[in-house]
């Protein structure tokens, strides 16, 4: 895929994914307007905690990894029939491994509670145990939905499976907003509306896909066959690759343990990890999301050049684009939580909780946007060892940054052990694909981030002193006041990012700008 068709499908990818994050940004203001960081916040989001990891270590981070390149081959090498063939059994066989999984997880709910809270009390606990039983059903939600998502994006369809989770976040701020006053009049535990949204989302994100695929062709089959080479070989990527790309999760799990010993650290540090993921999602995830099918289609074509080309260029849109938004969310953290959140429930405490894990998260961004990339690279060219093995240093880095940093900082020590974790992942995962593929354009990437760092900080202290003169300027704590300061200080410091990239000759700016000008002079 050439730099342009890839910025191209990444830009379609990257509206699509822009919808769902400001979405999910209204989901996270209505939430933190109803409950703040209290403890309905905190039993919510550690409910949430024990799905998420088993989507991840079975549902959508196989998929991505496992999946979506072997359906890819399939499609290439054997036609539509045979690669819709394997996606109805890995289907049936999500639907088997997820549903023991659910029932499971609300049979133990009680005592895996018990081990991943230990610093709730009795009734923060009871109430979390609750949740978490009503949650776990969305783990099979998810799974489907991150099946045919995964083959959409096999089928070269980005924008429908990008758009799904945009309606997870409508039925969870529909529910949230119209549930929780209802059912506190009707002295109904008010938490259970936020259980409702994400469940009513799940189903949701499979149903908006149905379409798509069936005009493609696709129609299911209750088959399922383990003697199956294409199962098999999905399987065999997803046994280890459910490690391999779960070390995010992994240690978000580990934060939560620690957190939970802090009054209001788990509901802070996850509205805090939210507010990365949009740029990780919009930058990380849709870059990967046009890149990877093709990067597959090189790897079977045992096209090592042609994986170098859209590799490096991936990862270099991803620089341009996830340094300065890192640099923006560490110096403007404290105004963008006050703007955003800082009403209802959310009071100034939870700013200033947020908005200090939101400092040192940020630098986490860069890492966790390259790994969207970097780690389905791998099993493309059907190797899921290395990853594995980066996947457990990286764990046990975080767990003993975490330990040590939580001892150190206190919460937001668990928010830097991660940040930290995840460029050590990054880093080790594309020294190992070089050596495996034979480079991965290193000096043209380090040229490209010595740039980016340069221009990104001059826009940070662009940023950090407009806000301060316009906080002088414009003093006041009212929704638009602050929303002039925050959007103008934001306006000026990009300007200053756009000039300073120009004058440095940054060629994937230079190129985006090209492209700009060529279709306004159309």
């Amino acid at each position: 895929m050439s730099g342009g068709r890839l910025a191209r499908s990444a830009g379609l990818v990257g509206v699509a994914t822009l919808t769902s994050r400001l979405l999910g940004l209204i989901r996270d203001v209505v939430q933190s307007a109803y409950f703040g960081t209290g403890t309905a916040a905190d039993a919510f989001g550690v409910a949430t905690r024990l799905p998420t990891l088993l989507r991840d270590l079975f549902a959508e981070g196989a998929m991505s990894a496992a999946f979506v390149p072997t359906f890819t081959r399939h499609l290439e090498r054997q036609g539509r029939d045979s690669a819709f063939r394997l996606a109805a059994q890995v289907i049936n066989g999500l639907l088997v491994i997820t549903g023991v999984l659910v029932v499971l997880g609300i049979l133990l709910a009680g005592p895996l509670v018990a081990y991943y809270a230990p610093g709730f009390e009795d009734a923060k606990r009871d109430l979390t145990v609750l949740l978490t039983q009503i949650n776990m059903p969305f783990l099979t939600l998810i799974a489907l939905a991150a099946a045919l998502m995964g083959m959409l994006n096999g089928l070269r369809r980005f924008f429908v499976p990008a758009m799904s989770p945009a309606l997870l976040n409508v039925c969870f701020i529909a529910c949230t907003a119209i549930l929780t006053p209802l059912f506190t009049t009707m002295g109904i535990e008010p938490a259970l509306a936020l259980s409702i949204g994400m469940l009513t989302g799940g189903v949701a994100q499979i149903l908006v896909q149905v379409p798509t695929l069936w005009r493609l062709g696709y129609r299911h089959q209750w088959v399922l066959d383990a003697k199956d080479p294409g199962v098999r070989e999905v399987l065999l990527l997803m046994g280890p690759g459910t490690i391999g790309v779960a070390a995010a999760q992994v240690n978000l799990f580990v934060n939560t343990v620690l957190a939970t010993g802090h009054d209001g650290a788990v509901s802070a540090l996850q509205y805090a990890f939210r507010m990365i993921y949009m740029p990780i999602g919009i930058i990380g995830v849709s870059i990967a999301t046009a890149a990877v099918p093709q990067i597959a289609r090189r790897a079977a074509d045992l096209d090592y050049d042609g994986m170098r080309t859209t590799l490096s260029w991936g990862i270099r849109l991803m620089l341009m684009l996830s340094v300065p938004a890192t640099v923006g969310l560490m110096v403007l953290s404290t105004p963008i939580i006050e703007l955003i959140f800082e009403r209802g429930q959310f009071t100034l405490d939870s700013t200033r909780l947020v908005a200090e894990a939101l400092l040192f998260y940020a630098p986490g961004i860069v890492g966790y946007s390259v790994v969207k990339i970097a780690s389905p690279c791998f099993y493309a060219l059907q190797d899921a060892r290395t990853p594995i093995r980066i996947s457990l240093i990286t764990i046990t880095a975080n767990l003993v940054l975490n330990l040590v940093l939580d001892a150190w900082m206190g919460f937001t020590g668990l928010a830097l052990g991660t940040a930290i974790a995840a460029n050590l992942n990054a880093g080790l995962l594309l020294v190992a694909l070089s050596r495996r593929i034979g480079g991965v354009d290193g000096r043209r990437l380090g040229l490209s981030l010595a740039k980016i760092g340069l221009a990104s900080l001059l826009m940070g202290l662009a940023a950090w002193s407009g806000e301060r003169w316009l906080r002088d300027l414009l003093p006041g704590d009212g929704l638009v006041v602050r929303g002039v300061r925050v959007f103008t200080a934001i306006g000026g410091s990009v300007g200053v990012l756009a000039a300073a990239a120009w004058i440095l000759r940054l060629e994937e700016f230079n190129q985006a700008l090209g492209r700009i000008r060529a279709k306004i002079g159309r």
